[in-house]
């Protein structure tokens, strides 16, 4: 660690590895509802308990973003952050709203728009933190060096932020607030967050590989470019059967195929800088997690993602376990697995310690790895009997859900294996032994700890 303000860094990830147990947690306790439907249905209904999950999901996401451009904008602007104490204001602000809309949702007070459930002063007190962020960061860079790591982190930031506004719109017509909806949930996910993990992954593999940064930098704007192109139209793909205009099918259809390509070439990046890299870096976990979410967002995002995207396709399966199955397994490969190499590579140099007992960390990504695809294939499998039986035959739903019981039970089988391994991960990260902290003194090799 070069900058002593990267130390702001750490109170973030620790916020978002809490909030990261307690959403995995309750998704474990979702998946067990889907196989006993009556359990805590009156102290804790499942809709409460999917709000908890996908905020949380999203909170502690967005903490690990904010978090990652604390630690790396220092060490690409050269120079300390803006406002340490702005930093930690609105970490404060963000986990009020956060403690404050789990109290809203426990009482039954939410907005009722899924993902946007937050009640309106939390949405306020969101824009307000994302706006310290944004002037905190645009501050540190404008004064220090520009870097397309930056320059690509600070688009997607700010786009991310902006994008925010439409989450305050909500119109009596259910076509235009759906509109206005994917206009956050979409473009955050599929576009903005695409440039945020372009650029978090780039300083990784510059740090990891060793690799020249001209040759990071080109493939760094190439994917920006892809992802921009094929994400802003590809919306389209949720507007189909919404009450917009037919040619969204078309339009949808046809940049929604273009999606793939940002992320198999974040994949074809991710190999190429190790395979050119230079550097044999001690901190191999952090290299592993770098690698394991370009490839599972590459699947998840792309593969998955294409398989129900054409409209031709999507009118059969729209709704189905099929969604569900991309939904995990892209949101972990692109931005779960994304904060955890982040924090995988940052948080020995954070808390001044060696790269910890690296085979812990490494048992916990194939633990959650493996979990998460098995949970894929078993709800792509539900799905597809689902959209057979519902949409084609006719089936009255309830009875399809009966028939889907053995693949909810193992799909419960898969969230466990996650919820161990993440909970494997914060213990291999957080929890030190004391033979394990790095004494000060000009004695100790600097390659021990997980940095330069």
């Amino acid at each position: 660690m070069k900058y002593q303000s990267q130390k702001v860094a750490q109170a973030y990830f620790i916020c978002a590895m809490a909030l990261f147990a307690i959403q995995v947690l309750g998704g474990l306790l979702a998946g067990w509802v889907y196989v006993s439907p009556n359990f805590l249905s009156e102290l804790l209904p499942f809709n409460i308990i999917r709000m908890l999950h996908t905020n949380a999901l999203i909170v502690w996401l967005l903490l690990g973003f904010f978090g990652a451009a604390y630690f790396l904008i220092p060490e690409e602007s050269e120079r300390e952050i803006y406002s340490v104490k702005l930093a930690y204001l609105q970490l404060a602000i963000l986990m009020i709203g956060t403690l404050g809309a789990v109290g809203s949702y426990l009482v039954g007070i939410h907005g009722g728009r899924e993902f946007l459930e937050q009640p309106l002063w939390v949405k306020f007190g969101i824009l307000v933190a994302a706006l310290i962020f944004l002037f905190n960061v645009s501050m540190t860079v404008l004064a220090g060096k520009k870097t397309a790591i930056t320059n690509v982190l600070l688009m997607g930031l700010w786009l991310l932020s902006l994008l925010w506004i439409f989450a305050f719109i909500n119109p009596e017509n259910l076509s235009l607030d759906k509109m206005y909806w994917w206009f956050v949930v979409h473009l955050w996910v599929e576009a903005t967050w695409e440039l945020v993990m372009a650029a978090i992954l780039a300083f990784l593999l510059l740090k990891l590989t060793g690799v020249d940064r001209e040759v990071v930098e080109k493939w760094l704007y190439v994917i920006v470019a892809t992802a921009l192109f094929s994400g802003i139209l590809g919306t389209g793909h949720h507007f189909y059967w919404i009450g917009l205009p037919g040619y969204w099918q078309w339009v949808g259809s046809i940049f929604s195929t273009f999606e793939v390509i940002p992320f198999f070439l974040m994949m074809s990046f991710s190999f190429v800088m190790v395979w050119k890299g230079r550097k044999n870096h001690p901190n191999k976990a952090a290299l592993l997690w770098s690698l394991g979410s370009s490839t599972v967002a590459f699947f998840g995002a792309g593969v998955w993602g294409f398989l129900h995207t054409l409209h031709g396709v999507n009118f059969y399966s729209h709704g189905t376990q099929i969604t569900a199955a991309h939904g995990h397994l892209s949101f972990y490969g692109a931005y779960v697995a994304l904060n955890l190499a982040i924090f995988t590579y940052a948080m020995p140099m954070l808390r001044g310690r060696a790269p910890y007992n690296q085979v812990l960390n490494m048992a916990s990504f194939w633990l959650m790895t493996g979990g998460m695809a098995f949970m894929t294939f078993v709800l792509t499998f539900a799905g597809t009997i689902q959209t057979h039986m519902q949409r084609v035959i006719g089936d009255y739903y309830m009875d399809v859900q009966d028939s889907l019981s053995i693949f909810y039970l193992m799909r419960f089988g898969a969230g466990a294996a996650v919820v161990i391994g993440a909970l494997l991960f914060i213990y291999a990260l957080l929890v030190v032994r004391k033979d394990e902290v790095i004494a000060p003194g000009p004695s100790h090799k600097a390659s021990t700890v997980a940095g330069e």
